[in-house]
């Protein structure tokens, strides 16, 4: 068995299906379902014997320390995290609570766990952290993109919260021993995405009717990375990383946001039209940008593929594909999670226009 933390949101619940349809080895779920944990993601593992869903705080270590002695997992893999750098901004105490204090409880149980197990099953014992790589900050129009050796530049209360729980992650295999590994992932899409992210908010303000709200210029360039492909990458890791080391997993597509806008107006256009015949783009609307918006993350991949064989399957084109027709498909689940504090959080974010 393994723990998965943060296994009913958007990366985590990927990864839990995605776990399963591959292998027989069952799940142990820890999920706190704040508001963008949701257990709707998971509805197609009800009744599997092989997914144990537990709601619960990875910072409650009580809890962790008695799961942990129940289910004797042989790796826990770590997604619990809040995750929006715009909420961050509005509000860092919840960022601090779960991406620090959270991961360093969360640590401490599985350390106990790890002391406790027979030597074989300790020596093969993994713990994978999930990161991002907004750790490594933002990057000029010119320059590399980020390597495993890049220097922690955070520039969002998001982004220190999880270089933190990095460096925490770092200090437990080099204090105590314990044998992690750690993965730093561009920006994901995909389904079930929670639609205040930039290409689920597009899809789902488009078909409504609603502003396009896009921020600044539109030129912030980031790496996107399908989701599924993250999911295997992670795998991938877990099955063949060196213990202690750093995997930066990308989807080799750097684009600008408005350009992302547009791809999803031009598919919507496609598959969906407008019933007045105009295209979505009519919908684009330019908003104040954000404070301390980071201009572009790149990310550079090529030593898992090098060393662990892996490379994303999806292109953009592909994935973005997908992704839109699962919007499309799965109507009542945006409904579901667009709540009216969601619609109030989104009409405060970007002053009116959403």
């Amino acid at each position: 068995m393994i723990l998965v933390t943060g296994g009913a949101g958007f990366i985590g619940s990927n990864f839990v299906l995605d776990w399963l349809a591959h292998s027989d080895e069952p799940v142990l779920n820890l999920d706190k379902l704040t508001y963008a944990g949701n257990r709707r993601n998971l509805d197609r593992l009800e009744g599997d014997a092989r997914h144990v869903f537990v709601q619960g705080d990875i910072g409650d270590t009580g809890l962790v320390a008695r799961l942990l002695a129940e289910h004797r997992p042989r790796a826990v893999v770590n997604f619990a995290a809040e995750s929006h750098v715009d909420r961050s901004i509005l509000g860092a105490g919840d960022f601090i609570q779960t991406n620090i204090v959270g991961t360093f409880h969360l640590l401490e149980a599985v350390r106990g766990h790890w002391l406790d197990l027979p030597e074989a099953e300790r020596a093969a014992f993994r713990f994978l952290h999930v990161s991002t790589d907004e750790v490594y900050g933002s990057l000029t129009p010119e320059a590399p993109a980020f390597t495993e050796q890049h220097a922690y530049e955070p520039n969002s209360p998001y982004s220190a919260s999880k270089a933190a729980s990095d460096h925490l992650v770092r200090a437990w295999h080099h204090t105590h021993g314990l044998p992690v590994l750690t993965t730093n992932c561009s920006n994901n899409y995909g389904p079930l995405h929670f639609p205040e992210k930039l290409i689920p908010l597009m899809i789902v303000n488009a078909l409504a009717g609603k502003p396009l709200p896009v921020y600044g210029d539109g030129m912030q360039v980031r790496d996107w990375l399908y989701v599924g492909d993250h999911c295997s990458a992670i795998r991938r890791v877990l099955e063949a990383g060196r213990v202690a080391e750093t995997y930066n997993v990308g989807g080799w597509n750097e684009k600008p946001n408005i350009e992302i806008v547009r791809t999803i107006c031009a598919l919507l256009d496609e598959l969906r039209p407008r019933a007045d015949g105009q295209s979505y783009t009519t919908q684009i609307t330019y908003v104040k940008d954000r404070p301390g918006h980071d201009r572009r993350y790149a990310i550079d991949a090529r030593k898992i593929e090098r060393e662990l064989g892996w490379r994303p399957a999806e292109t953009f084109d592909t994935g973005i594909r997908k992704t839109v027709r699962w919007y499309l498909d799965n109507a009542d689940w945006v409904a579901e999670v667009q709540s009216g504090a969601y619609r109030e959080w989104v009409k405060a974010q970007y002053q009116g226009a959403a």
